[in-house]
C-alpha cells in the first residue's frame, strides 16, 4: 500500500473514533425518559419491564449491554428488523431451554457478527501489508463476516435446541418407566415425580422439575402438565404430558399409560435406527470396498509377484 492511502486509512480511523466518542457523550448527557420517570411509577404493575429497562444479570450479554447499551441495543433492533421471525426465536429458546428473551438473543448475535466482522477485518489488515488489497473489497469482506457471524449464531441455537431434545428423547423410556414403577408401588402421581426427578438427572428431569414446582406452588396437577405440553416442542413429550393429565383428571390407571407410551418411544427409536442404517448403507460399504479390499488384494498378490521376481530371471 502506498503512503497515501496509509494516511487515507488512519484519518478514517481517527475520525471514526472521534464521532464514537462524541456520539458516545451526546448519549450519556441525555437521560432516558424512562429512567427519569421509573423511580416514581415502580411500585406500578407491568412498569420496567421493556428490554431495555429489564434487570440486569451476570451473563456477558448483560455485561456487553451495560456498557454498550445504546449502540447494542439500535443495533439488535435492526438485526430484528432484517431477519423478523421474533416468534420462531422465541419458541428455539424455550425449546433450548435458556432463560433469554428475544432481544438479549438479537444482542448477542450482534456480538457474534462484530466478532466475524473483527477477524474478517484483522486478516485483511494483515495480507494488505504484504499484498495491495482494494479498501471497497475489504469492506465488502468484513461485512459478510458480520452477516456471517449474525447467522452463525442464529444456527447455534437451532443446534442447541436439537440437541436438548434428541437428549430428551434418549432420556424418556427411563423416566416414563420409573414414574410407572412408583405409581405401580403405590404412589400418588406428585409423590412419584418428586422422587424421579431427585433421583434422576437430565434436560426432560429439568423439564419435569418445573412442572413440580409449579404444583407445589398451588397449580393444578393437569394444568401443569398441559403446561409442558404446550411449551415443548417434542410430539412424544406432548403425549406424555397430556396423557398423565387426562389420566389424573379421569381416573385411568398411570401406570400401563406410562409402561405403553415408553414402549412406543422405544420402538420409534429403534425404526429410526434402522432407517438410518438404511439410508447410510452406501457410507458404510465405502471402507470396506476401498479400504479393506485393496488392501486384502494387495496381501494376497504381493507374496507372489515378489516370489515371481525372485525366480524369474
Amino acid at each position: 500500500m502506498s503512503a497515501t492511502l496509509w494516511g487515507l486509512v488512519l484519518g478514517a480511523t481517527f475520525a471514526a473514533g472521534v464521532l464514537l466518542v462524541a456520539a458516545r457523550v451526546s448519549t450519556i448527557r441525555r437521560p432516558q425518559l424512562a429512567l427519569r420517570v421509573l423511580p416514581y411509577v415502580r411500585d406500578l404493575p407491568q412498569v420496567g419491564r421493556t428490554p431495555a429497562l429489564k434487570a440486569s444479570s451476570s451473563s456477558p450479554t448483560a455485561a456487553a449491554a451495560g456498557v454498550f447499551g445504546p449502540f447494542l441495543r439500535s443495533a439488535a433492533d435492526m438485526v430484528e428488523r432484517a431477519l423478523g421471525g421474533a416468534t420462531s426465536v422465541q419458541r428455539r429458546l424455550q425449546r433450548a431451554a435458556l432463560a433469554k428473551t428475544v432481544h438479549e438473543f438479537r444482542i448477542e448475535q450482534v456480538l457474534w457478527g462484530l466478532a466475524g466482522f473483527a477477524v474478517v477485518a484483522a486478516l485483511s489488515l494483515v495480507r494488505a501489508l504484504t499484498h495491495d488489497v482494494s479498501p471497497v473489497g475489504a469492506l465488502l469482506l468484513c461485512c459478510f463476516g458480520f452477516v456471517a457471524g449474525v447467522l452463525a449464531r442464529d444456527n447455534r441455537l437451532s443446534t442447541q435446541a436439537n440437541n436438548r431434545e434428541r437428549q430428551i428423547v434418549a432420556e424418556f423410556p427411563t423416566v416414563a418407566e420409573l414414574l410407572a414403577l412408583a405409581v405401580a408401588a403405590g404412589e400418588s402421581p406428585v409423590a412419584a415425580l418428586d422422587r424421579v426427578v431427585r433421583r434422576s438427572g437430565g434436560e426432560l428431569s429439568a423439564d419435569l422439575g418445573r412442572v413440580l414446582a409449579r404444583i407445589r406452588t398451588g397449580t393444578p396437577v393437569s394444568a401443569g402438565f398441559d403446561a409442558l405440553a404446550a411449551g415443548t416442542g417434542l410430539p412424544l413429550v406432548a403425549r406424555f404430558a397430556s396423557g398423565i393429565s387426562v389420566a389424573i383428571e379421569r381416573g385411568t390407571p398411570l401406570a400401563d399409560v406410562l409402561h405403553a407410551q415408553a414402549a412406543d418411544v422405544r420402538e420409534a427409536g429403534r425404526r429410526e435406527l434402522i432407517e438410518t442404517a438404511a439410508r447410510k448403507e452406501v457410507f458404510m460399504m465405502a471402507p470396506v470396498v476401498f479400504l479393506v479390499l485393496p488392501v486384502t488384494v494387495l496381501f494376497a498378490f504381493f507374496p507372489g509377484a515378489i516370489g515371481l521376481s525372485l525366480v524369474v530371471p
